[in-house]
């Protein structure tokens, strides 16, 4: 089983998250809503992917991954960032990118990010 971390400020989001993630039976997840604390999740976890809002307090998701990186045994743990910056219409046709990271729009469709989360997990990214 595949372990995902699902990173944002917001509890009510990564309750949703995992409990639509866990239905599938697939992922093992965990939550987090402290982006001071993902690293300290990071190595205690050891997932195998990251979902991660872009914008929270104290750090936003880019100061995170930045910190997640720095580390030789994460420099290439999958990281997935779901922003409210853009739509889904505006996603659908061709992903979104930047710095090498997924972007995906919230609220997000739990069917498109499982599909993301598989393609990321499979290396074909």
């Amino acid at each position: 089983m595949k372990k995902i971390l699902v990173v944002d400020d917001e509890l009510t989001s990564t309750r949703l998250l995992k409990q639509g993630l866990e239905h599938c039976g697939l992922y093992e997840v965990r939550e987090e809503n402290k982006s001071g604390r993902v690293l300290d999740t990071v190595q205690a976890f050891r997932p195998d992917l990251i979902v991660m809002d872009v914008c929270m307090p104290e750090m936003d998701g880019g100061e995170v991954a930045s910190e997640i990186r720095a580390h030789p045994e994460h420099k290439k743990l999958p990281i997935i960032f779901l922003t409210s910056v853009v739509s889904e219409t505006e996603t659908e046709a061709r992903p979104l990118m930047s710095g090498g990271f997924r972007f995906m729009a919230k609220p997000v469709n739990l069917t498109r990010l499982m599909a993301e989360i598989e393609r990321q997990l499979s290396g074909d990214n």
